[in-house]
């Protein structure tokens, strides 16, 4: 039958996935992926109120448990750890995708702000991945890999600074970090991959487009795609590094954008 081999190739069901700030934003589009293909999804971030509205918008298409933590601190970090290792024997998915952004003319960037986005961007997808390894490698095996996936970003790949010097550095050493890991984790059963995102709908374009008159329309004629991205557009490319279809890969960033990085 035509569903078997997508079954055989592409299914989650029964996997357990944390996914960082996956309450709103990118990271909400995530959890709703995960959470629909099966997985039983634990999110975690700062908004009470998000997570606990998403886990109620989700409860009638599977499991999503909310877990309150705060990224920026180690302590959480370990704390997040310690909070999962008590609900979970094993973590098959963990989606790095907690992380904030900055813009600032060249002149005005601060060492606090700058400290603090790598914080967050950076230093706690590492620090997270350090506590949870143990999780990750409890169930996995050379056939069916445990799966971490970095959500970096364009910004970390196009030239450009567009004024987002801290944020655009955190993702190449986001993608570089990826790479490390895939080297370093394969062996012991762990892949690790990358999505680089291009415009998704978020709170922050949101804000964007608000604060600066016909920048979506602009955005929009520099995109070949011609539409920012969708759900099913980031949870497409999830589901196949996540399943059987894309054990093999590791190490990979791949620009989801539409086309816009390879626009002439």
């Amino acid at each position: 039958m035509p569903s078997t081999i997508y079954e055989e190739l592409f299914s989650l069901a029964g996997k357990t996935a944390l996914v960082t700030g996956g309450a709103k934003g990118v990271g909400a589009l995530i959890t709703r992926t995960l959470v629909r293909a099966g997985c039983t999804v634990f999110v975690t971030g700062r908004s009470r109120e998000a997570g606990e509205h998403l886990t109620d918008e989700l409860a009638a298409h599977g499991s999503c448990i909310f877990l309150q933590h705060d990224l920026s601190s180690a302590e959480e970090i370990e704390a997040l750890a310690r909070d999962l290792g008590e609900r979970a024997d094993a973590l098959h998915i963990l989606v790095n995708n907690a992380g904030t952004f900055g813009g600032a003319p060249i002149g005005s960037v601060s060492s606090r702000s700058w400290d603090e986005l790598m914080g967050l961007n950076l230093r706690a997808p590492f620090l997270l991945i350090q506590e949870l390894l143990p999780l990750l490698e409890a169930q996995a095996s050379n056939d069916d890999p445990a799966r971490i996936i970095n959500i970096g970003s364009i910004g970390g790949i196009m030239p450009q600074s567009n004024g987002a010097y801290a944020y655009g550095c955190s993702k190449a050493a986001l993608h570089q970090l990826t790479r490390m890991l895939a080297s370093d984790l394969r062996s012991r059963n762990v892949n690790v991959n990358a999505i680089a995102p291009g415009y998704f709908p978020s709170d922050m374009t949101a804000g964007f487009f608000e604060a600066v008159p016909d920048l979506e329309r602009t955005m929009l004629e520099k995109i070949p795609a011609r539409r920012f991205g969708s759900q099913e557009d980031i949870g497409g490319m999830l589901i196949f590094l996540a399943s059987r279809a894309g054990a093999y890969l590791t190490g990979s960033i791949t620009a989801l954008d539409g086309g816009f990085l390879s626009a002439p």
